[in-house]
This record gives structure tokens, sequence and C-alpha cells, in this order.
């Protein structure tokens, strides 16, 4: 006899009648350009409590509290966008138009930004990222990490992490953003060190730094993630983004999990990331705002080199939060097959925030997954711009 079900607990539900599911299952893998994605035809998927209790064929599916019907459609797993700026005030549309007709991007607006986000209200910032966060699930991401970087004063970046804390646990402390007006590098530099470090990690759990040209150099960089780390947060970088530099070098010779943007590099580069096993987390929606040439995810692929995928959200360089829309300019600009940029939207995003947990359909795994109103993911690329996303389960529940 079985045993009664307590009546605050959450209804088992299993999805039936899926045409192809993505699981990313390293033990489902099979031959093919797409044997990375452990693909599942006929699939069937059950939900119970926030995790997956089992995946397989349709017809083998156990009973569950509620059955739904994918009608064939795909189900591939919620998207796990690793780089994200969200906590801001304000815009940059002008600055944008003004690339749009020839002027290049140099970072700099990112001090507009800074001014417009000190004078907002913990609500404002607060209510801003649960519009963008909510933008983000309905396309289909269930994972993200937010990182600080408007504030640049000890209480601006603490309060901007309370905020960022508030919608997930991979929050980032990026204070070493730009170095603010009316300051020298390095009395910057020790105030990121010393008392802003002080008062954002309780409420951070990684530490970020620019590492470019008109940002902070490789020394500079190497003391903030040094500072970071004795504080308990583990290192990520943006480098390489604007031009060649020793950025991504670093981020290899620390073993970060990840180095950012990485659209200018060296053949010493590519080796040490892959020697290194450091993510690389290539932003295409950068280069589409930018007009930056885009990176060259083929060339890091066929290194060795594992890539992620992540939209990079923010008011300059790129404000959209859309990861189909990332996937689909990897495919159309980087090299990637779509089965590689799924993949790298996915397992690697997850990868990328050191998490086993998300990006992956297996039992045991969290319960987060998209159906799209399509029959293979390949349409993620295939019809950029439309909204296929048709249902979202995040944590076991649907959200969408």
């Amino acid at each position: 006899m079985s045993t009664p079900r307590p009546a605050t607990a959450r209804p088992s539900t299993v999805i039936t009648g899926i045409g192809e599911l993505t699981t990313n299952d390293p033990a489902r893998r099979g031959e093919g350009s797409d044997a990375v994605l452990g693909l599942v035809r006929d699939a069937a998927v059950v939900l119970e409590g926030r995790t997956v209790a089992w995946v397989g064929p349709a017809a083998e599916a156990p009973a569950a509290d509620v059955q739904v019907d994918a009608g064939g459609r795909a189900v591939v797993p919620g998207f796990v966008d690793s780089h994200s700026h969200l906590v801001f005030a304000g815009d940059r549309a002008a600055e944008f138009a003004a690339r749009m007709a020839g002027e290049p991007y140099t970072a700099g607006g990112i001090r507009t930004t800074v001014a417009a986000t000190r004078a907002a209200s913990d609500e404002q910032l607060t209510s801003h990222v649960a519009r963008l966060v909510a933008e983000m699930r309905a396309q289909g991401t269930t994972s993200l990490e937010i990182k600080s970087g408007y504030g640049l004063s000890v209480a601006d970046e603490a309060r901007s992490l309370a905020v960022a804390r508030q919608f997930t646990d991979d929050t980032t402390f990026l204070g070493a953003h730009v170095v603010p007006s009316g300051t020298t590098p390095e009395e910057y530099v020790d105030l990121v060190t010393g008392p802003m470090l002080a008062a954002a990690a309780p409420h951070a759990r990684w530490i970020d730094v620019f590492c470019e040209e008109g940002a902070f150099d490789v020394d500079q960089a190497r003391a903030i993630l040094a500072a970071g780390a004795d504080a308990g947060l583990r290192g990520r970088l943006h480098a390489n983004q604007l031009t060649y530099g020793g950025g991504v070098r670093l981020a290899a010779e620390l073993g970060l999990r990840a180095v950012d943007h990485c659209t200018f590099l060296s053949d010493d580069d590519v080796a040490a990331l892959a020697d290194s096993g450091t993510i690389a987390t290539l932003l295409p929606g950068v280069e589409f705002s930018t007009r930056q040439p885009y990176p060259d995810a083929r060339r890091l692929l066929a290194a060795g080199v594992q890539v992620a995928l992540a939209s990079d959200c923010n008011p300059g360089s790129c404000f959209t939060s859309s990861l189909p829309f990332c996937i689909a300019l990897a495919v159309r600009e980087m090299g990637m097959s779509p089965a590689e940029a799924l993949h790298a939207a996915t397992a690697a995003g997850a990868a990328a925030l050191d998490r086993d947990d998300v990006g992956v359909l297996a039992p045991g795994k969290a319960a987060d997954l998209v159906l799209l109103d399509a029959p293979s993911y390949l349409h993620l690329a295939y019809r950029p711009g439309v909204p296929l996303v048709a249902g979202v389960w995040q944590g076991g529940r649907p959200t969408l």
C-alpha cells in the first residue's frame, strides 16, 4: 500500500509526448553531431518536488499526480545565464544609437549608469531587476548570475548585491568595473580590496574584475582577486574584450572557473585556456551591440576549451536578456553548431558557475526545463527572434 502524500507536498508531474528531449546527460550521449545533448525521442520526464525523478521513453513513463502532454514539442534544460549585470538604473539608448552611427565602444559610458544607479532607491532597483528576471524567465532562463558594478562606492556596491541576492545565490562583486571619477586607480584598488570588499562579501559568492585597457591591469586584477579569495569569494574575470592583453592568461594561471568575453585571443591565450580547464564564456550579444569582431568559438572548441554562452545583459554594451538570441548569434557568427550552442547555454553555463544541479535533465537534477513550440532544439537557431518558449518549469513548478 502506498504512503499517503502529505497535504503540503508538491504534486508530481509527468510531461509526456515529448518529441525530442535534450538531457545533456553524459550517460545518454550517442553518435553524431548532437551526441553531446543526450537526446531522447518520443520521451517523457517526471518531476517530483524540485527535482527530476525519471527520464525515458514516453511508453515507459510512470504515473504521476499531474500529466502534461507536450504534443510532440521539444523540451530542453532551462537556460543558465552565467554573466549578467541587472542591478542598474536608466538606460544608454543614445549611446547605442551613436555606436550604430560609427562611434567606437570604449566602456566609458559605465560612469553614466553609475550616476543613475546611485540616485535610484532600493525599491526602484529591486523592481527593475524583477522585471528583467521575469523577461529572462519568459525566454527560458531558469538560473542566472548577477553582478554588481554600477555602484562603485562602499554603500552602493553592498546594496546592489543585497538586491541581486533576492533573485539568485550566484551574485558577483564587481566593484572593480571601472575607476570612478574623483579618485586614482591606486586609491580605488585600496578601497575595493578593503572597506568595499568587507561590505560586499556577505552578499556575494564570486568576485570579478574588468581586466582591460582603460579599466584594471593584470597586476591590479591579481591583487583584487587575491583579496577576494582571502574573503572567501571565488574569482571570475572580464578579459580580452576590447583588445589583446594578459587577462585570459591570468585567469588560466589562477585556475579561475571561467573567464568572460575572450574576443581577442592569441595562440598563447587559447593554449593557456586549454591547459588550465578554465571555461571561456562568450557573449555574442556584446559584439552584436558594439559591432566588434565576434569571438572565434570554433577555434576554442577545436583546441579543447570548454565554451559557455551568456547574455551579458547590461544597459551599455548589450541590453538583451535573450539566450535564444545568443544561441542564434553563436551559430551564425561564431562557428558553433546548434548542438554546441545549446549545450553552451545550458550545461556549460552551469559549469561556469561551478554547478552540476542545473543545465542537465537527469534523475536528481533540478526540475528546470523549457517546452519549445517547435519539434526540435534546432529551431532555436533556425528561427531567430521568434518567441518559441511555450512553457517553463523552475524548481518543478510551472512559471510560464
